[in-house]
């Protein structure tokens, strides 16, 4: 479980294609406290670390991993948010994310306004009909919170902490990005579908 605040930035060294799987190797800030097998949310993914050295960290992308998310389109150089899994105790400051992406959208634009930026994005229908005006939804591992919906996007206002510690000034407008929808809209909306399934009494 992570809390989509951003714990560090890193670096990609190589991505190298295996078929169809991928080794993932980063540059790592927090490396020398990691353990193998540990989760680590990477633009809002959950990775399990399968290698380590004193700089950094590998980890394995299965074939599923790459059609779901937007890791396939990293390159050496690329810049990644990251964060560990939510200790027990530690202070929830974001919303519930658990680094399972649901979809990808795309940036339609991404500009300075005043001291803050301005996000949209935009919404497949499976994620657009589970956001809410003022809802929470996860873009590659940012915890966001939707200031104006529209059917086939969203707009986000970024402060400038925000802007500063996770990888959105390296973000270009036409990029992917990694969307996980609100783990709370998506169980509601698979109970309302029983109940509209369940034949009348």
């Amino acid at each position: 479980m992570f809390t989509g605040l951003v714990e560090a930035i890193g670096q990609v060294r190589s991505i190298e294609r295996l078929g169809e799987q991928a080794r993932l190797s980063l540059q790592i800030p927090f490396a020398a406290e990691l353990t193998m097998g540990e989760s680590v949310a990477v633009n809002g993914c959950c990775l399990t670390v399968a290698a380590l050295d004193p700089e950094g960290a590998s980890f394995d992308l299965l074939s599923q991993t790459l059609a779901v998310t937007s890791l396939g389109d990293l390159r050496p150089g690329s810049i990644v948010n990251l964060e560990r899994a939510l200790r027990a105790g530690d202070r929830f400051g974001g919303h519930f994310v658990q680094g399972h992406i649901d979809a990808t959208g795309q940036v339609l634009a991404l500009h300075a306004q005043g001291q803050d930026h301005l996000l949209d994005v935009s919404l497949p229908p499976a994620i657009a009909r589970l956001c809410i005006d003022k809802g929470s939804l996860c873009v590659d591992g940012i915890s966001l919170t939707i200031a104006e919906l529209s059917p086939h996007h969203a707009r986000f206002w970024l402060t400038p902490h925000t802007f500063a510690v996770t990888h959105l000034p390296q973000l270009q407008t036409g990029a992917r990005v990694n969307l996980e929808a609100d783990l709370l809209a998506k169980h509601v909306a698979k109970l309302m579908e029983g109940f509209k399934a369940a034949p009348e009494a």
